[in-house]
């Protein structure tokens, strides 16, 4: 049994499972966007999701968004069929149903877990939101808290948690241990202070600011241990059932 656990949480981390698990998370956050907006970059979407999109549309002009996607579904298949060749293994469906009850169980616990941690640093907090205003009618906020599991983790986890861990490991030569948790705690902030910016942006609390700088420390610990697919899927649930709950 021990072996069996190792051998999922090994394989539920590497790319095959991983990219693949978030895959339809990505198809089904961009055909429900398409269908309210028509558009791939116009109407509500996810905050995320327009930066990403803005800055290919920026370099590629007509041809940004082709570029966005090459690069986005073109890396993650070499990543997927790099590591089913070093494996050597076909994929199972059961590594997958584990990973999708891994990800409710997370997202279940994650308010509570979260929230209390608020609470012990404010004595105060709880269940707070991680999406943009009420003011959004229920469908548009279901599909941006799509988009907040896949383009948020992408952009706040994998390029920049990412990218300051090879910063200030590479570039400032810190070591290993101090260089992660710099990357953790700044990306942390950065990914609070995200969700107060422009039109639809919250109301600035000290108390959601808190919560959203522990939520991204918590899903920057989760990427680094369970890996992109869990990590995306768990930040949707959440995100959803939250919608769902203040509905």
């Amino acid at each position: 049994m021990a072996a069996m656990l190792k051998h999922y949480l090994a394989d539920s981390r590497a790319p095959r499972y991983s990219i693949l698990f978030a895959l339809p998370l990505l198809l089904l956050y961009e055909a429900a966007s398409a269908m309210l907006t028509g558009s791939a970059v116009q109407g509500v979407r996810n905050g995320a999701d327009v930066m990403l999109k803005s800055l290919f549309l920026w370099l590629g002009g007509r041809y940004g968004l082709m570029l966005f996607g090459l690069a986005l579904l073109g890396g993650g298949a070499v990543l997927v069929w790099l590591d089913r060749r070093r494996s050597g293994e076909p994929l199972r469906a059961p590594v997958f149903g584990a990973m999708m009850a891994e990800s409710i169980v997370y997202a279940a616990l994650f308010g509570v877990v979260v929230g209390r941690l608020t609470a012990l640093l404010l004595s105060g907090g709880g269940l707070l939101r991680l999406q943009g205003p009420a003011t959004l009618d229920l469908p548009t906020q279901l599909v941006v808290s799509l988009g907040a599991g896949i383009y948020e983790e992408l952009l706040f986890r994998v390029l920049l948690v990412g990218g300051l861990l090879w910063l200030l490991r590479s570039g400032l030569r810190m070591r290993t241990g101090w260089a992660a948790a710099g990357a953790v705690v700044l990306g942390a902030l950065i990914f609070s202070a995200f969700h107060y910016v422009g039109s639809l942006g919250d109301r600035f609390t000290l108390a959601s600011f808190t919560f959203r700088t522990i939520a991204g420390v918590a899903f920057s610990a989760l990427y680094v241990t369970r890996g992109l697919g869990i990590t995306a899927w768990t930040h949707a649930l959440y995100d959803l059932g939250l919608t769902l709950l203040q509905a």
